[in-house]
């Protein structure tokens, strides 16, 4: 059984539509506060391995939308936090990063700031810190999960929580690429028909982002984010900074995008200095 917990703000739950606007549940709400405590309890045990080290807790949530993740994070863990941890939520639709503006200010969540900016273009910002603990990016649209990745490796972000969205630049390489590689190798076979080059890509995509993950030094954990119904997509990869870059990755991601045809997106998959 799934209840409201002791000190969640109604107010919010309301606002996402997880309790009706008289403050009842009903099989609904109960499904969706499910779904709430199944993904907090991935990252609940990062926010507090880095509280071991310092509490002014900093997190980045890429392509934030309403900041449904956000507010929930800041509302189960952070508002009741000693120092001063801060949630930034990074959405480049302007009318919804008011809107989470206001209800933070409603709510009283001053640890919280909303940015209009692209996932690519908050890499460079001065806006947000050097450095960065944690970075998000539930379901961000097509490449913005590799700007996100890309963030957090400049950022030097101690934990990284995506759930990969669609991408079709992979997909469209490979349909590119394909009558050349159709003499090279019989893998061909596994993205000739159109469906298949489409999540054929998907899964290569997400397989190139673990491998440069790992190559930077990161341990991964993936699996599915069970009975979140948002999206068809529900791959999770958790990652946790090692500070030992694998060459063995490195090695293999190079590999996969010369034998895919893929090299031309090296630069997207780019491996440590």
């Amino acid at each position: 059984m799934y209840e409201v917990r002791p000190g969640q703000s109604v107010e919010l739950l309301k606002e996402l539509h997880i309790l009706t606007r008289d403050g009842k549940m009903n099989q609904d709400s109960r499904r969706k506060l499910k779904q709430v405590f199944h993904l907090f309890q991935f990252i609940e045990p990062l926010l507090k391995d880095i509280q071991q080290t310092h509490p002014d807790i900093s997190l980045v949530d890429h392509g934030a939308g309403k900041s449904y993740l956000g507010f929930i994070l800041y509302d189960l863990f952070f508002k009741s936090q000693e120092g001063q941890p801060h949630i930034y939520g990074i959405e480049t639709r302007e009318e919804l990063v008011k809107h989470s503006q206001d209800l933070a200010a409603r709510l009283d969540f001053k640890g919280m700031s909303f940015l209009n900016l692209s996932v690519a273009e908050s890499i460079s910002s001065p806006s947000l810190p050097a450095k960065v603990d944690m970075v998000t990016a539930l379901h961000a649209c097509n490449t913005a999960t590799d700007d996100a990745i890309h963030f957090a490796l400049e950022k030097q972000a101690q934990h990284i929580v995506l759930v990969p969205c669609c991408q079709a630049e992979v997909a469209a390489v490979l349909k590119r690429n394909k009558n050349r590689m159709l003499s090279q190798t019989p893998l061909v076979e596994l993205w000739r028909h159109p469906i298949h080059t489409r999540e054929f890509g998907s899964m290569v995509t997400n397989v190139l982002r673990c491998l440069q993950l790992e190559a930077h030094g990161y341990q991964l954990n993936v699996t599915e984010l069970v009975g979140w119904e948002h999206s068809m997509k529900n791959e999770l990869i958790i990652a946790s900074r090692t500070n030992q870059p694998n060459r063995r990755s490195a090695k293999r991601l190079q590999e996969m995008l010369e034998m895919l045809g893929l090299e031309e997106l090296s630069g997207r998959f780019f491996l440590p200095a």
